[in-house]
């Protein structure tokens, strides 16, 4: 391994780290397509490495089981503005925008979805992260930060929701509409339920 790591010189390679981050970037693309199209039961080591073109070694060198790279695969920054910084009044368009931002960019959250509805450390990890993202920006619209918890998971009723019939079981309705259309109907509803009088 040394030898590897090292230029014909006898210096360390500047891009040592970076094919360390190629690699791990590698085994989590991989990791994301076999636990979404299989699940967490059927998905092996070895057809992760497969797909990643690497020896399943290397899996359990960076992510140490099974277990610790699903741990890291669902280990997703929704990257949530800074709540201080959001008009409460537009909080429920903003979120909506950045949710199809989200699901548009890449297929973490696709994949994150389709694993979270089938497998219970999926459902599990999915909780935390919509509870400890999305509740602070309920806590700084809703006129009740003790509502915030509750408000915050009627919001993410709808943002999953539109991911699921959206991206995953791709409904054509939900498919054919527009991002504009999409805003317009939906901003409203995660506005009403950040800021409206409770019921």
């Amino acid at each position: 391994m040394q030898v590897e790591q090292q230029h014909e010189s006898g210096t360390a390679p500047t891009t040592a780290p970076r094919r360390s981050d190629a690699t791990r970037g590698a085994i989590l693309a991989a990791a994301r397509e076999r636990f979404a199209a299989d699940g967490y039961e059927r998905a092996t080591i070895r057809a992760i490495a497969r797909e990643a073109r690497i020896d399943p070694s290397m899996v359990m060198r960076y992510y140490g089981s099974k277990e610790g790279l699903f741990a890291a695969v669902l280990d997703v920054d929704l990257r949530l503005p800074d709540p201080t910084a959001l008009d409460p009044d537009d909080a429920g368009r903003v979120l909506v925008s950045h949710f199809l931002d989200l699901w548009e960019e890449n297929e973490v959250l696709t994949a994150m979805l389709r694993v979270g509805v089938t497998n219970p450390s999926g459902a599990e990890r999915m909780q935390g992260i919509f509870r400890d993202q999305l509740t602070p920006v309920a806590e700084f619209a809703c006129p009740d930060p003790e509502q915030a918890p509750a408000r915050a998971a009627l919001c993410a009723s709808q943002l999953l929701g539109l991911g699921l019939t959206r991206y995953v079981l791709r409904l054509p309705p939900a498919v054919a509409l527009h991002r504009e259309e999409i805003v317009a109907w939906l901003g409203p509803t995660v506005q009403r339920y950040l800021t409206a009088p409770h019921p």
